[in-house]
């Protein structure tokens, strides 16, 4: 009986847990006390640990609250029936994209955005650089380490390109800037 009132409780807080998280909580303590699973301190406690560690709260809690009621069996229901709803949207979600994406009138729409999207990521771009490497219109310095670090990736990515004919991994970027940083700060 506990594994079916586990499923039910979390199933009903993944198909109505809507706003991220911290919306859900006031839903997850609902259900929580309403089967008497937790005190409500045990249950404050869960909610701290549950946002310190990896993963998304809802997840965390589902399993941690199924695991101290039902053990390994409890974790595993627990956690599946608060991820279910989410899984189906997104299964639906996927399904009816598919069809629309064959649609001529969006696949029009999709071709006029790109051009934006890489306008808006590139003046993004640009921005941080260069408010990182001299600073604020209105407080302008130079920051000779983010100087040294942006010729780094510059530098970097070109010779790559020139060496090997393909671009960069930006993961490689992320970590050859990581270096850099611990270097230079």
């Amino acid at each position: 009986m506990i594994y079916l009132d586990l499923f039910l409780g979390f199933l009903k807080v993944g198909c109505f847990a809507f706003g991220g998280a911290y919306g859900a909580i006031p839903l997850i303590r609902d259900v929580v006390m309403s089967y008497g699973w937790l005190t409500d301190e045990m249950l404050t406690y869960m909610i701290a640990v549950s946002e310190s560690t990896p993963g998304p709260i809802m997840v965390n809690l589902a399993t941690y609250v199924g695991s101290s009621q039902a053990g390994f069996a409890g974790a595993v229901i627990s956690t599946l029936a608060v991820v279910l709803p989410s899984f189906i949207i997104i299964l639906l979600v996927t399904a009816l994209l598919k069809t629309a994406l064959k649609n001529k009138y969006v696949q029009a729409v999709l071709r006029g955005l790109k051009p934006c999207v890489i306008g808006i990521v590139l003046a993004t771009g640009i921005y941080m650089v260069i408010t990182n490497c001299f600073g604020k219109v209105t407080a302008p310095a130079v920051n000779l380490q983010a100087l040294i670090i942006t010729a780094i990736l510059f530098g970097a990515t070109a010779a790559w390109k020139a060496i090997f004919k393909k671009k960069l991994s930006p993961i490689m970027l992320i970590i050859i800037s990581a270096f850099s940083g611990m270097l230079i700060f």
